[in-house]
């Protein structure tokens, strides 16, 4: 049974053996996550061309996946490197001060604008929401706090407001040469931070263009902000991510998994692609067995049409990548099978606006209302793939294309596999042959399986295809006029 759910996996230290990167390929992972926010460009580009050529080693197409930084809202650092906070006591955020001097009662800040992005009797949550402060006053360069829920509170920690409202823009300076560095690694996706509306994902793209680069530009949905104006930034992205972290300290844990279910369905609606990322298997930093808990996060999301989960520090920097991916990969499987994984009625009274969208919605219904085994998508730019993929079903999608740019993007889609295929033959009836030989050759079908082939009238033409046709393994006329 393949795995339609992809596998996303943060590349880092714990990655870096040549020998941890082919586990992680064999253990199954679709795309890798470059995180900007810590190492080197020279060290992301070398990881790029690492994992693309242990890929290729292996006969595998996995796809690169840029996340720039963002702004940093954070506190700066602590004198001794960490202070404990007592409830009831003062603190203030400092954006005058050095960002080595903080003690327990004051402590620089990153983010200058904070002074004017809050007011008296604002919630402000720091590490996560381990720290709780209420802002008593605002006074110059300093937002005066009283800590309500106080820790122990370490260097560097990000700082929320509670229901979101902090202006800082999504691209920063850093993020605009990160770009330039996300281009000439060719990644396939670029993932922005902190998206407030559509400005910022169109801002992404166009510079990313700008640099030369193709790839797909992935909206975080990570400020609360973002959730008014969700339709306009989904309609401006390629994906979404649900990153779970600060999205649910702004919006609080409880409302968090409504709203991942929310964004899932808006994403296959609009006909994106989604990620649920953020502590999927958290444990397996140090274990090398999930919690039930994980388990359930993993399936539900699952079940809810995620197209990819993700792994951040399990195997940027844990103990146990492959462990991680191959844990993930038996949880999606097992999610698959049941009914709810594979069974749609997406888009049931929509309307289509184009040719190839029609023709991919067609071959879906059929497929899943016939026994067919495969379908096989000639495709140049993934399009047909992506449609297909929105709608739910057990039947995999293999996307046939000469263009390596389109065999990554499509890592990406639920239920997609990329396949390598340039035909030798210009006649319809031989290029379905061809088609049916390569399917064959991987094991796929074989003699009397059912295989719907969709394709344009003219090989090489972006959004084409126009025709689907059935076809029975082992009984395929030669004629030309029926192809």
């Amino acid at each position: 049974m393949l795995r339609r759910t992809k596998i996303i996996a943060t590349l880092g230290p714990a990655t870096d053996d040549p020998q941890m990167l082919d586990q992680i390929i064999e253990a199954g992972v679709d795309v890798v996550r470059l995180n900007f926010s810590h190492g080197t460009p020279e060290q992301h580009k070398a990881r790029a061309e690492q994992i693309r050529n242990r890929a290729r080693a292996h006969g595998r197409q996995v796809g690169v996946l840029v996340d720039l930084q963002g702004p940093k809202i954070r506190i700066e650092k602590f004198v001794e490197g960490k202070v404990r906070l007592t409830p009831g006591e003062a603190l203030i955020l400092d954006a005058g001060l050095d960002e080595n001097a903080g003690t327990a009662e004051r402590v620089g800040i990153s983010y200058k604008q904070l002074v004017n992005d809050v007011k008296r009797g604002d919630t402000l949550l720091l590490d996560d929401g381990r720290v709780v402060l209420r802002v008593d006053d605002i006074s110059g360069n300093e937002v005066v706090c009283k800590v309500i829920v106080g820790e122990e509170l370490s260097d560097r920690k990000g700082i929320n407001r509670q229901g979101g409202g902090l202006t800082a823009p999504a691209l920063t300076e850093k993020d605009r040469a990160d770009i330039i560095d996300a281009a000439e690694i060719q990644a396939d996706y670029v993932a922005v931070s902190f998206v407030r509306n559509a400005d910022d994902v169109n801002e992404a793209r166009s510079l990313l263009r700008d640099a030369g680069g193709h790839g797909g530009i992935v909206a975080k949905i990570e400020r609360a902000d973002a959730l008014e104006r969700i339709e306009e930034i989904i309609d401006a992205s390629d994906v979404i991510m649900v990153a779970r972290g600060d999205l649910g300290v702004e919006i609080g844990d409880a409302s968090l998994p409504p709203v991942q279910k929310h964004l899932i369905h808006l994403g296959r609606t609009h006909n994106r692609v989604v990620i649920t990322a953020t502590q999927m298997m958290e444990s397996m930093i140090t274990s090398h067995i999930p919690t039930r808990a994980e388990v359930f996060d993993v399936a539900n999301s699952v079940l809810d049409g995620t197209d990819a989960v993700m792994l951040s520090a399990e195997t940027a920097t844990g103990k146990y990548p492959h462990m991680a991916i191959a844990a993930m990969d038996r949880i999606c499987l097992e999610a698959e099978k049941q009914r709810l994984a594979s069974k749609s009625d997406h888009r049931i009274d929509t309307r289509f606006e184009r040719i190839d969208e029609s023709i991919a919605m067609a071959t879906m219904y059929t497929a899943n209302h016939l026994q067919v085994k495969a379908i096989a998508a000639l495709t140049e730019s993934g399009s047909t793939t992506l449609w297909m993929s929105r709608i739910s079903s057990g039947i995999p999608i293999y996307a046939l294309t000469k263009h390596v740019e389109t065999r990554r993007k499509v890592t990406l889609f639920r239920g997609v596999y990329p396949v390598s295929f340039e035909p030798e033959s210009t006649t319809h009836a031989s290029i379905n042959h061809e088609v049916i030989d390569e399917l064959v050759r991987r094991g796929t079908v074989r003699d009397g399986d059912l295989v719907i082939i969709t394709k344009g009238d003219l090989m090489g033409v972006m959004g084409g295809t126009n025709a689907m046709k059935i076809v029975r393994v082992g009984s395929m006329p030669t004629d030309d006029d029926i192809g």
